[in-house]
């Protein structure tokens, strides 16, 4: 089995920047009014879980273990989902650098490069942590280096200005920037990296003589330059700086996910026929030579092994498929089913909290619930493991090599021992012992005659009926 498809690559762990020890300060208080949401914008969902969990993923794939999570007032369950990296609450909404700054107390004791990172910029890689990192630790020590990027369209976005050297001079907000300013394609991407001691020092100097009245961080540069510092930038990819705002911005950064999760699912063995159709879980594990066919969701929690296939339409979600299973076309396989090897789950089945053991088949139209169906046994269309009682769940247990016919209702709790046969249309609320045959179907009744008799009653009951609506069109004329 491959890892997750969604692990992050690793920097070289031989860079300067893998040497020097690092800590991140990630910005997660804001709301998200432009969401339309009741939930902060860093929890909204990207690949299956909250975006700010894709930063902190990725700063641990970067080796940087350590991690501050800044959070608004009354965010409890962003709290939760951080766990364990320590949270700092932003009281007052005041501003980037305003924010920051609420970190220093929890980064007291830390000696070393902090990054400041966006719980919204979700999509930044490890290898791109990793170039910043190196670019900080040049030759030239800057002590304040921002990410850059070359957007296709800078909009509206701060600009890089640089000097005549090649160094960072000042960002420049897109209203506040000239003609030639606005004409510059290099684009404050938000991240940056200081030493811990020289990046509280210049946030408690940033003020806000500004339109907006609020602390910024981009003020960092011009601070440090005014003091005789240098300052650098390091570039990054446009699509890693997708700002999640809104919910379309959102449908772009989980674009961008999904593209990277097919690919590592294709790099590590296994074959997606139509790719832009599957959607990943941000954990979906999946081994070599599985076959995903088109139209194929997985929910968290998905683990396929070596060799298995999922037909077209199907939905995974907190399951097991082991090697050489079929699953599908049009299965449902929900949490806690596990498919054993070379079983097979055919079309319109649904399997939840159940155990379907090697060579096991449902190819139609079933539903298994909490329930074992063992080794080579085979469970007919229309069959049902009634599992619920209106209080409690109750077990089904299906021994080996059993054979339960079409359109069969198992009433749990029950059990049919091994290599038993329930006929088809039976309802079952009683063990049968193995071998056994169980039927429970009512007896075949006739009547000789009895259908064209009633085609025959019907029909003149029609034409009655007919003849008394045409008289009473004419009394009306």
């Amino acid at each position: 089995m491959t890892s997750p498809a969604a692990a992050p690559s690793q920097p070289d762990a031989t860079s300067p920047a893998a040497l020097r020890p690092a800590a991140v300060v990630v910005l997660a208080a804001g709301l998200g009014t432009r969401m339309k949401s009741a939930r902060p914008k860093v929890m909204q969902p990207l690949a299956g879980r909250p975006m700010v969990n894709h930063v902190l993923d990725t700063c641990r794939a970067a080796g940087i273990s350590r991690a501050v999570v800044v959070v608004g007032p009354d965010m409890a369950a962003l709290e939760q989902a951080v766990a364990p990296a320590p949270t700092v609450v932003q009281a007052e909404r005041l501003g980037t650098a305003h924010a920051v700054l609420q970190a220093r107390a929890a980064l007291a004791d830390f000696a070393g490069e902090v990054i400041v990172l966006f719980g919204d910029v979700p999509l930044i890689t490890a290898d791109t942590l990793a170039t910043l990192r190196a670019r900080h630790a040049g030759p030239d020590a800057p002590s304040v280096t921002v990410l850059g990027f070359r957007p296709v369209d800078p909009a509206r976005y701060g600009r890089l200005v640089l000097g005549s050297d090649g160094a960072l001079e000042r960002i420049v907000e897109f209203k506040e920037a000239n003609a030639a300013e606005r004409a510059i394609g290099l684009c404050n991407g938000g991240p940056l990296v200081a030493d811990r001691a020289l990046l509280f020092e210049l946030l408690a100097r940033v003020t806000n003589d500004n339109a907006k009245g609020e602390y910024y961080l981009t003020d960092l540069v011009a601070l440090a330059r005014a003091a005789g510092r240098r300052c650098a930038y390091a570039e990054a990819p446009e699509a890693e700086l997708i700002g999640a705002d809104d919910r379309a911005a959102l449908a772009r950064a989980e674009a961008v996910v999904q593209d990277r999760l097919r690919a590592r699912a294709m790099a590590n063995g296994a074959t997606l026929a139509a790719p832009e159709t599957v959607f990943l879980c941000w954990d979906t594990a999946i081994g070599r030579d599985v076959t995903i066919a088109p139209n194929v969701v997985f929910g968290p929690g998905v683990r396929v092994e070596d060799g298995a296939e999922i037909r077209a339409f199907c939905h995974l979600e907190g399951c097991t498929v082991a090697a050489g299973a079929i699953i599908g076309p049009f299965a449902r396989l929900r949490p806690g089913a596990e498919i054993g090897p070379e079983a097979h789950i055919g079309n319109f089945v649904e399997v939840k909290n159940a155990r379907i053991e090697a060579g096991a088949k449902a190819n139609h139209l079933a539903y298994i619930g909490d329930a074992r169906v063992g080794a080579r046994a085979n469970i007919g269309a229309g069959t049902i493991t009634c599992n619920y009682d209106g209080f409690d769940k109750h077990h089904t247990d299906i021994g080996a090599g059993a054979f339960i016919g079409s359109n069969t209702a198992l009433v749990a709790p029950v059990s049919v021992g091994d290599g038993a046969i329930v006929g088809a249309g039976s309802v079952v609320a009683r063990n049968v012992p193995a071998d056994a045959l169980a039927v429970t179907r009512a007896a075949h009744e006739e009547r000789a005659g009895w259908a064209a008799s009633f085609r025959k009653h019907k029909a003149v009951r029609k034409a009655r009926r007919k003849a008394a609506e045409g008289k009473d069109t004419k009394a009306a004329d």
